[in-house]
């Protein structure tokens, strides 16, 4: 029987998403096959980078990312990245770990770094075609006037962190007075503020992943928030939100948007799980957003699309996996 590999499942960061990504981890656990892998947490904050081995916290050596088990040095075979922000879904993570060789679950450092900018993904994105809401981009620091805000998005409008992916700091502002203090919470999260157009319309999530083998795009999932928009609490509270999967739209506009994400991943340059999020409003369809480390928390998109495509969660994950180190070693 071949050995089984190491799999490092990262998770922690340096933002308020931590605890999100902590439950991601747990949900990897689960999902991830044991029996083809042995499974090492490994928690990456601004404070330590700790692999947990037989539930006990031991240094990681940063020079070439390694542990000890029983008092062997183990590097890992390939690390699955479940950082939700900084420094595991903009590009620091990766380009770490790609210089010290060690393959891992996500996209390179370009598409993590500029899907992370959602003002700078979408405003690139729109060059392809693709409709996305307008937008006004600010930076900490800098002025700004309400009014001009207001004309060109118009009211109600999204201010939000520019770079971030669990709806901390978001604010649906429905009058100009409310703008400043929507912007101070949103400046909290990140440097710089998106201030978006609403668009009124069906919310949909579209998940999928390439291997050198495979092409799989997963059923698409509706999201009817029982907030007054899809916030934190509505994300990752059941009661909150009610999403339908697959969802109920018609098979054209499921083809499209199906179509639309792949051909996005490949724009991108995308590796391993993608989740791509839209609008639906009047029938044309608008991109929100692309994440490309999407939430394995028991309440997330990604893991109730794997279950309505009909596929097994060992082997999905597993491909990822294999694909990864694959790529390392060709």
């Amino acid at each position: 029987m071949p050995m089984k590999k190491n799999i490092g499942i990262i998770y922690g960061g340096y933002s308020s998403e931590v605890v999100v990504s902590e439950k991601s981890m747990k949900g990897l656990l689960s999902f991830i096959d044991t029996d083809r892998y042995n499974l090492y947490p490994i928690l990456v904050t601004d404070e330590k980078w700790t692999a947990f081995v037989n539930d006990e916290e031991v240094v990681v050596d940063k020079n070439d990312f390694s542990f000890l088990v029983n008092g062997e040095k183990v590097i890992v075979d390939c690390a699955y990245i479940t950082i939700h922000g900084t420094p595991g879904e903009n590009g620091l993570l990766q380009g770490y770990l790609s210089m010290l060789g060690v393959p891992h679950s996500t996209c390179d450092v370009l598409p993590a770094s500029l899907t992370f900018n959602k003002f700078a993904c979408n405003t690139y994105l729109k060059g392809f075609g693709v409709a996305v809401a307008d937008s006004v981009l600010l930076r900490k620091g800098t002025g700004y006037n309400a009014g001009d805000i207001e004309e060109k998005v118009g009211l109600p409008c999204f201010v939000k962190p520019n770079a971030g992916g669990s709806s901390f700091g978001i604010t649906k502002v429905k009058l100009q007075e409310e703008l400043e203090s929507a912007i101070e919470k949103a400046f909290s999260e990140s440097d710089e503020v998106i201030i978006e157009q609403f668009i009124e319309g069906a919310e949909l999530t579209c998940g999928l992943f390439k291997t050198t083998n495979e092409s799989v795009v997963f059923p698409l999932t509706e999201v009817i928030s029982k907030n007054e928009f899809f916030d934190y609490e509505a994300k990752y509270s059941a009661a909150k939100a009610e999403e339908i999967t697959p969802a109920r739209v018609a098979d054209k506009v499921r083809d499209r948007i199906q179509s639309i994400s792949s051909l996005i991943y490949d724009i991108l340059g995308c590796r391993g799980i993608v989740r791509m999020d839209y609008i639906l409003s009047e029938k044309k369809i608008y991109l929100l957003e692309v994440n490309t480390t999407p939430g394995m928390t028991p309440t997330s998109f990604i893991p109730q699309q794997i279950v309505a495509d009909g596929r097994e969660m060992k082997e999905v994950f597993s491909s990822i996996i294999e694909d990864a180190i694959a790529r390392k070693n060709s």
